[in-house]
């Protein structure tokens, strides 16, 4: 890290911590500096040195940017300067500061406990909100991008110390003449966090982020992920095959509205699937709202808080 850190300094990027490491980059935490004291916490995410030189890697990588660049939503981290330096591509992301939510639901295992119903309902539904833009978005000329994230699960789900939750990791994600991708012949994606389309290799749109999100508010509520299993095939089998439960079975806190939503999150069909992001937001909005007052991004503040012992004192975001 000295070298990078040397190397950074040159750019007025102070790298102070690694936050995460993963197959293809790194991602740091670092102090941009500017004129008359100014500091602002931002996190790099670099790829590796021996993926720079790879043409695929570099056009995925600058490809996310470029797609990232004017996602600009509170429920999508934001993505502010993509870079090349030492042959090496970077991009400069916000910081949050807080966990990712396979760490906030690893941390309620470790407890014994599960996630109250109204919490887990709401963190999906913030990500369902930051879906419902990321899938509207249109270009400078009005043409419909058709984002499609591809890789939704808990690791890619940020939930600040404040709140807020966020969504990133767009490094997969497939959008018109933006990204590479081979669909039909690869897979992309965790193999249980697939939509069906996915699992199939067929060419996916936007209702496949549905599925897995499904799949995300399930384990939310159970603590388990139903299609998880130890041998990547089987799992992927499992999003095929496996029967999906009545949740309210499993756990009768989830009440016929809740209910309703999973099953229909779960249309292996994605005909009879939610149609679009924003469907299945007003449906998570009416369940926890059309009775009164329910959660809000202070309240799932507070809880974070109380659930980690002490509010998060690092970030955790993915590379």
């Amino acid at each position: 890290m000295a070298a990078i850190k040397h190397i950074f300094n040159e750019l007025h990027y102070e790298m102070t911590r690694t936050i995460a490491e993963g197959g293809m980059g790194v991602v740091y935490e670092a102090v941009q500096r500017g004129a008359g004291g100014f500091t602002k916490t931002v996190a790099v995410k670099l790829i590796r040195e021996e993926y720079s030189t790879i043409p695929e890697f570099q056009k995925n990588f600058i490809g996310e940017a470029r797609l990232v660049a004017n996602l600009i939503h509170t429920n999508i981290v934001q993505t502010y300067h993509l870079g090349q330096i030492g042959g090496q591509y970077f991009m400069v992301m916000e910081y949050v500061q807080g966990v990712n939510l396979e760490q906030f639901l690893e941390r309620h295992a470790a407890l014994g406990r599960l996630m109250p119903v109204d919490i887990a309902a709401f963190i999906v539904s913030r990500i369902a909100r930051g879906l419902t833009y990321a899938h509207q978005k249109r270009d400078t000329e009005g043409r419909l991008l058709g984002i499609v994230h591809r890789d939704i699960g808990p690791k890619n789900v940020m939930i600040a110390t404040e709140g807020d939750v966020k969504l990133t990791d767009f490094g997969i994600a497939k959008a018109l003449d933006l990204m590479y991708n081979e669909e039909g012949k690869v897979i992309a994606g965790k193999d249980e966090y697939l939509s069906p389309e996915q699992a199939s290799y067929a060419v996916t749109d936007a209702r496949a982020d549905l599925f897995p999100l499904g799949i995300v508010l399930s384990e939310l509520l159970l603590g388990r992920n139903i299609f998880r299993d130890a041998d990547r095939l089987v799992s992927r089998k499992n999003i095929l095959t496996l029967p999906i439960p009545q949740f309210a079975s499993l756990r009768p806190e989830i009440n016929p509205k809740l209910e309703a939503i999973l099953q229909k999150a779960f249309q292996r069909d994605r005909d009879k699937r939610y149609a679009c992001a924003y469907d299945m937001l007003n449906d998570l909005e009416l369940y926890l709202y059309s009775d009164g007052y329910g959660p809000t991004n202070e309240k799932l503040g507070v809880y974070l808080k109380e659930i980690m012992g002490v509010a998060p004192a690092q970030s955790s975001q993915t590379s």
